[in-house]
Parts: structure tokens; sequence; C-alpha cells
């Protein structure tokens, strides 16, 4: 299993995505503002994911 890194943009949970803020041991914290219906959405700008429960969308890799 292929771990974020910081930029990268990620999905979990049902089509949620966000860019990884920071990455710790077991899991990213991830920014949820980056999603376009996120005004709507009634959640917190941030979260913690583990590592397990997402999937790289898309890195800073060229």
């Amino acid at each position: 299993m292929k771990i974020a890194e910081v930029g990268n943009i990620i999905e979990f949970k049902n089509g949620l995505q966000g860019i990884v803020e920071k990455v710790n041991e077991n899991s990213v914290i991830v920014n949820l503002t980056y999603m376009e219906n996120f005004n709507s959405l009634e959640i917190e700008e941030k979260t913690v994911v583990n590592h397990k429960r997402y999937k790289i969308l898309y890195t800073n890799e060229a």
C-alpha cells in the first residue's frame, strides 16, 4: 500500500476528497475545502484518515 504525501489529493468515505496536509505514522490530516461542494456539506474543514481508508487520486509527481 502506497502512503500519501503532503499535497496529494485523496478520496475516502463515499467520495469525499481532500488535500493531504500532514502525514502521521498511521494516518493523514486532510483539508476538505478542496471539494467544490464543501460549503453545502456542513462538515469540518479538516479531518484525519487512516492510511488503510483512502485512495490516492493525484500526486505531485511529474
